[in-house]
């Protein structure tokens, strides 16, 4: 994926977390106090390599996954393609932004053989 946005990979970081540890970042870092999935951290400098974190909540993902009846690891995918391309630059909003990120996320999770219509037992 990297390499077809035309990036190179320093080092990221995935650290999975509690709903709990990611609320308490989102409030600190970002000013938003609600649950999200996950939360992405470029740390790198110079648009040459990325060096980022990635920090997922496993209970959001696999509230994420029920509500969706998906199994988790396909989520769990989902939203690690979704932190790579924040990483790459993609923001999802506004809402403009948002559906160019879908779009190219959801390529990206097609040429895995993933998607969200992906059910379980289907």
């Amino acid at each position: 994926m990297f390499k077809k946005e035309k990036k190179e990979v320093d080092r990221i970081d995935i650290i999975f977390c509690t709903d709990k540890y990611l609320l308490h970042l989102n409030k600190k870092y970002l000013n938003h106090n609600y649950y999200t999935d996950t939360l992405t951290f470029l740390l790198s400098s110079s648009n040459k390599s990325i060096t980022g974190e990635i920090y997922i909540s496993i209970e959001r993902i696999r509230a994420n996954a029920k509500s969706l009846k998906i199994l988790p690891r396909l989520e769990l995918i989902r939203v690690i393609i979704h932190s790579c391309l924040h990483l790459c630059g993609y923001l999802d909003k506004p809402q403009r932004e948002f559906l160019k990120m879908e779009k190219i996320q959801e390529a990206y999770l097609q040429q895995w053989g993933v998607s969200r219509e992906t059910q379980i037992g289907g």
